[in-house]
């Protein structure tokens, strides 16, 4: 996992990111135990309610549930979850700001998937 603390954001958003991250980058899998807030808290050295925090956030909107006594798991259908929100975030975030400006530079449609595809093969 990345380092924490590191964009200002509070720290318990970006424990809740890294493991979002970990689901969707198939490191965590559906079923499968998260690390618990101490070993999270111990290895990013944060406070464990800081990190309970984070885990909780998870917990609340399905992404992860807690089978008693042993721990968080990821639930099924996590990841599919989270790749739907995080396309809708970057949707609203990335494209729509960018066809409003080629809108308003005169980019059409297709010259705008012209510039993406040159980009995208520059990589």
């Amino acid at each position: 996992m990345a380092d924490v603390m590191e964009d200002g954001r509070p720290i318990f958003l970006q424990i809740a990111e890294l493991l979002e991250n970990s689901i969707l980058d198939g490191t965590l899998a559906e079923e499968e135990q998260v690390p618990s807030t101490n070993e999270l808290a111990a290895f990013h050295r944060i406070n464990p309610a800081t990190a309970a925090k984070g885990v909780n956030k998870l917990v609340d909107d399905g992404t992860l549930y807690k089978k008693r006594g042993i721990g968080m798991f990821v639930s099924s259908g996590a990841r599919a979850k989270l790749r739907g929100r995080r396309r809708d975030e970057f949707a609203r975030q990335y494209v729509q700001p960018l066809v409003a400006e080629a809108r308003k530079l005169g980019i059409d449609p297709a010259e705008l998937k012209s510039m993406i595809d040159t980009w995208e093969g520059e990589r």
